[in-house]
């Protein structure tokens, strides 16, 4: 992962250092080899001539970050300081309860995707609870989805971004049947900023979510976690269709390209999103699973 840095000023080098930090973590958990590049500039030391870029830093004008992986580290929320463009929309990473069936899965989540095979990663373990890999698994893809969408806080903004499409031909609308009974629209910013929060109270109310040892499931759980999943889908359908020359620009699309099919393989083995719904991506998601 290499990014490069203009900002004038240095907390948002910072705290976009930390972003990227937070990024090449979860690309480490999914097995990659993980360089990590970071050119910081400050105006005063810039010299004139061609613009910089990440493979041409102008010489003696920064300096440059390197860590070595493959590694799995747990950050904490305290190393990660979210800037006024991803505060809004960036949620601190939630875990499962210590000492609950769900910690023990997260372990086996994270053995697994060590291994680098992701479509082996997302199979149920055997003898498992099937609600219990479900609700450990959304927590997860909730981070990450949380995670990779903030890095983008700089430019996924009211502005750039006054609706929450996937393209020419897809918009999204929230409501969530409670606090918003009937969709509106909303910019994308607004409407991911809804949606996680959206997700963060199902994911608490224990109603859903149990958390005690021996707590049942609801019998609606499959169609909450459908839900989810669908929603959570559509940020990832925004930032390809919306934001991917930046991605590029920031030297991350393999980090989503890895999260997506992360994604993919694990909602197509739980059949967790209609095909219609992965319409906006759909040579994407075919070429992942696939399909000819």
């Amino acid at each position: 992962l290499s990014f490069f840095f203009r900002s004038k000023n240095f907390k948002t080098k910072t705290e976009n250092l930390v972003l990227l930090a937070r990024g090449a973590v979860l690309a480490a958990r999914n097995g990659c080899h993980v360089i990590l590049s970071c050119h910081l500039f400050c105006p005063s030391q810039e010299a004139s001539g061609p613009s910089p870029s990440p493979h041409n830093p102008r010489p003696g004008a920064g300096i440059t970050l390197r860590a070595a992986g493959p590694w799995i580290v747990e950050p904490t929320n305290a190393m990660f300081w979210p800037s006024s463009t991803t505060q809004r929309t960036f949620r601190p990473k939630k875990n499962a309860p210590v000492g609950s069936k769900g910690a023990a899965l997260k372990s086996h989540i994270d053995a697994t995707l060590g291994s680098g095979n992701l479509r082996e990663a997302v199979l149920l373990p055997p003898g498992e609870d099937l609600n219990e890999w479900l609700a450990v698994n959304t927590v997860d893809f909730y981070n990450a989805t949380s995670m990779l969408y903030a890095i983008l806080g700089e430019y996924c903004t009211d502005a750039a971004c006054p609706t929450m499409c996937a393209g020419p031909k897809y918009e999204y609308r929230w409501a969530d049947g409670v606090k918003v009974k009937k969709p509106i629209e909303c910019s994308a910013p607004q409407y991911v900023d809804y949606l996680l929060e959206w997700v963060e109270a199902q994911v608490d109310d224990e109603a859903l979510f149990p958390q005690a040892p021996g707590a049942a499931f609801p019998k609606n759980f499959a169609d909450v976690v459908r839900k989810i999943f669908t929603r959570l889908f559509r940020v990832y359908a925004h930032i390809y269709h919306s934001h991917f020359p930046q991605v590029c620009t920031l030297g991350a699309e393999a980090h989503l390209n890895t999260c997506f099919k992360h994604f993919i393989y694990f909602t197509g083995a739980f059949g967790l999103v209609k095909r219609e719904e992965l319409a906006p991506l759909g040579e994407l998601v075919d070429g992942i699973m696939g399909v000819s």
